[in-house]
């Protein structure tokens, strides 16, 4: 096995750690070396949870947390006691509605961006940090560093800090620093870099179609960036980037496609050999289209970790991919080396966040003091006051008063959120209610008259969705008909859009007078926009992408 400096950074581990790491690696048997390759999702009750892990014994878990505080910390304390080996609890912290359920709210990287304020970027990653640790969680998926450039990129939408290297690497750093100062390991994703590729690799592998020059002077200096900071961990997705294989062999072919989860030429050669990383490597989701699109998953899953991948991330029969991993060990596909490295890089990432010395064992007296605490919605909420954004009001609507705008009619398909099935509704519509509208909702087949409405207002919330080909403005749902979908009421009666997540609505309204990006849904920032929309408070935020999707068109 090629020797990892495991005292060079990330883990930047002393004598005592790295001793435990070596014994403990050889304590394992050939099956729980490989279980700790695992880290996987671990979602519904947490009886039925610890059956499945006490059987298992996998690295570490990815919690799905439920809104009850008390059992999640019941969960957290017994994890301690499966297996010999301190658990890995990970989580995609990434703001708004990827915050936990009983958290403080917090904006997502989108709306950390348009705030544009490194000091709130720490001090928002300290809080999500310091409530994660609270629980029990000691590594993030976060931060995201993919780049805005292909606007119809549903997947990285709100989950970047924008489409500027600057801006992205200035608050991704902070959050790194935040993070990892208060225990939770860092990640950054989605590596070789998303965000020219306008597909989601959960549904197919994506493209980075850069050449080495354009990579080189963004996501290269991001991904160094991120190393010199001392980041934990990449996450290695389902993207292929061509220009890279193709530098090493012009004849590649298709291989020149296969995702950087399953190439060693991305892994290996360009960021351990040519970027100098020295830490972990996880996998994205494995059950994700972008992997299995490559090939069947006898195949694919043990060239996870052949490939580089010290982590393979969730499995859909934990058991049976074990199993792939034992034949690949056996028939020569896997090298023992190979598992004992990556093995080595788990425990090494235990040991830096000293899980070895001290396994995190959360109370729920301090969870309750820290975990969505006054002080700390304070300090979110002071923020979120500064995200939202006025792109445009070419008509001087703005500021709204009921005087003026006393009947409001709303067109709002609700706020779309993952792993939520129906649409939730938003409170904006009631927030103005209570200053003095009259707010009446649209419903399919109503009239709509100027001398009706004061007001025209439209409200869309749909921030990343997993597997949502395309974000867009779909007039036919939004207003019931094909009819009413054709109607623009704007020359007739004053109208303002709101976009509580995705930034680029203006794709496909170019015309609307008055257009506000929030980036994000949580009730702290729809409070915030109602401030801003009556003139109580600024629009602060400065757009972190074009807003405009490069039309002229939609400036006027």
């Amino acid at each position: 096995m090629a020797p990892i400096d495991l005292s060079a950074a990330p883990f930047n581990l002393d004598d005592e750690a790295m001793a435990w790491v070596h014994a403990t690696r050889d304590s394992l048997t050939p099956r729980d070396k490989l279980a700790q390759l695992f880290v996987l999702l671990a979602r519904g009750e947490p009886g039925d949870v610890l059956e499945q892990l006490r059987a298992f014994k996998p690295g570490g878990i990815t919690r799905i947390y439920s809104g009850d505080l008390a059992s999640e910390v019941a969960l957290a304390q017994a994890l301690d006691g499966i297996g010999s080996v301190p658990m890995l609890v990970s989580a995609d912290l990434e703001g708004s509605r990827m915050s936990l359920p009983f958290g403080t709210p917090v904006p997502n990287p989108l709306g950390l961006a348009a705030v544009d304020d490194v000091e709130a970027t720490s001090a928002i990653s300290a809080i999500m940090a310091r409530e994660a640790h609270a629980l029990g969680l000691n590594w993030s998926f976060t931060p995201v560093i993919d780049i805005n450039a292909a606007f119809r990129s549903a997947i990285v939408g709100t989950r970047s800090y924008g489409s500027e290297v600057d801006r992205i690497e200035r608050h991704a750093l902070a959050q790194i620093a935040a993070f990892q100062a208060n225990g939770v390991a860092a990640t950054v994703k989605h590596w070789p870099g998303e965000g020219y590729d306008d597909r989601d690799q959960h549904l197919v592998t994506t493209v980075n179609p850069l050449t080495m020059k354009a990579w080189e002077s963004n996501f290269g200096r991001l991904y160094r960036a991120a190393i010199k900071a001392g980041v934990m961990s990449v996450m290695s997705g389902h993207i292929a980037f061509p220009a890279f294989v193709r530098a090493l062999d012009p004849e590649a072919g298709a291989e020149a496609y296969r995702p950087a989860s399953l190439s060693r030429i991305l892994n290996e050669d360009l960021l351990r050999r040519e970027l100098g990383f020295n830490g972990l490597i996880v996998s994205d989701a494995t059950p994700m289209a972008g992997m299995g699109d490559w090939g069947p998953r006898d195949s694919v899953l043990p060239e996870v970790i052949i490939a580089g991948c010290d982590v393979i991330l969730f499995s859909d029969d934990p058991n049976a991919d074990l199993m792939r991993l034992v034949k690949a060990v056996a028939d020569g596909r896997l090298s023992q080396e190979r598992v004992d490295e990556a093995v080595t890089r788990v425990l090494a990432l235990k040991a830096a966040l000293g899980l070895h010395r001290n396994p995190s064992q959360p109370s729920l007296e301090t969870a309750q003091q820290v975990v969505g605490s006054r002080a700390n919605r304070q300090i979110a909420e002071a923020v979120h006051r500064r995200v939202p954004t006025l792109v445009k009001d070419v008509a001087g609507l703005l500021p709204l008063s009921p005087a003026r705008h006393k009947r409001v009619l709303v067109f709002s398909g609700g706020a779309v959120i993952p792993f939520v099935p129906q649409p939730l509704p938003l409170s904006i519509p009631e927030r103005l209610d209570r200053e003095g509208f009259a707010v009446t909702l649209f419903e399919p087949g109503m009239s709509v008259s100027p001398k009706d409405y004061d007001l025209i207002l439209y409200l869309f919330a749909e921030e990343t969705v997993l597997t949502r080909s395309r974000i867009f403005l779909d007039w036919v749902k939004l207003t019931g008909s094909v009819f009413d979908g054709m109607a623009r009421y704007w020359h007739d009666i004053p109208t303002l859009m709101i976009s509580l997540g995705y930034p680029y609505y203006l794709y496909d309204a170019p015309r609307v007078p008055t257009y506000v990006n929030a980036y994000g849904s949580s009730e702290a920032l729809q409070a915030a926009v109602v401030e801003a929309l009556l003139g109580r408070t600024e629009f602060a935020g400065t757009s972190p992408v074009d807003a405009f999707c490069g039309s002229e068109q939609a400036k006027y």
